[in-house]
């Protein structure tokens, strides 16, 4: 079969990983940090906002099962692409909305899609989402991963993930694993 990575930043990575492991065609989603210049960065060292990484998650998908284009509509839609270096009460660059393209294929759907949702008006604000090249991923601390399922009654997991799962099933069920 064949498959594809993307790699996307959209505040936390624990709500980003609780939704695309969802997703029917995501073989395997490892929340980590992508785009800055400190080598095997920790979850401390990306906090303090001066690595230059942003919290992202890394999928590995069957494109004949879910597109890309369907992830990013996903993606675009659980978080908000219209705050720089924010999400919610998350401030920093390490929390900015990026993709960070595998191909020039994604590039051009990434790029065509920001401009189909700029134009008709998504939000009241333009999308500052950043579309660059994928560098080296370095994958968080395991205790990291699988943070929604491991604890679905923490209060950030009820009050900040569980609202964007709920989201997500009302708007893309026909996506959703069975």
């Amino acid at each position: 079969m064949n498959r594809e990575m993307a790699t996307l930043g959209g505040g936390c990575f624990w709500c980003l990983e609780a939704v695309f492991e969802r997703i029917r065609g995501v073989e395997s989603v490892v929340s980590g940090y992508c785009g800055g210049h400190v080598p095997h960065p920790t979850y401390r060292q990306v906090c303090e906002g001066t690595t230059g990484h942003a919290e992202v998650v890394q999928l590995t998908f069957q494109p004949q099962i879910v597109t890309y284009r369907s992830l990013l509509e996903v993606f675009f839609a659980i978080h908000d692409p219209t705050t720089r270096n924010r999400q919610g009460h998350d401030v920093g660059p390490q929390y900015r909305s990026v993709i960070f393209y595998h191909s020039p294929e994604q590039q051009r759907i990434a790029t065509e899609l920001v401009v189909e949702l700029d134009q008709a008006k998504v939000w009241a604000a333009p999308i500052v989402t950043e579309i660059v090249p994928y560098t080296t991923f370095y994958p968080a601390e395991e205790y990291h991963q699988g943070y929604f399922r491991r604890n679905p009654s923490q209060a950030y997991c009820q009050v900040v993930i569980a609202p964007k799962l709920a989201k997500f099933h009302e708007r893309f069920a026909a996506l959703e694993r069975s």
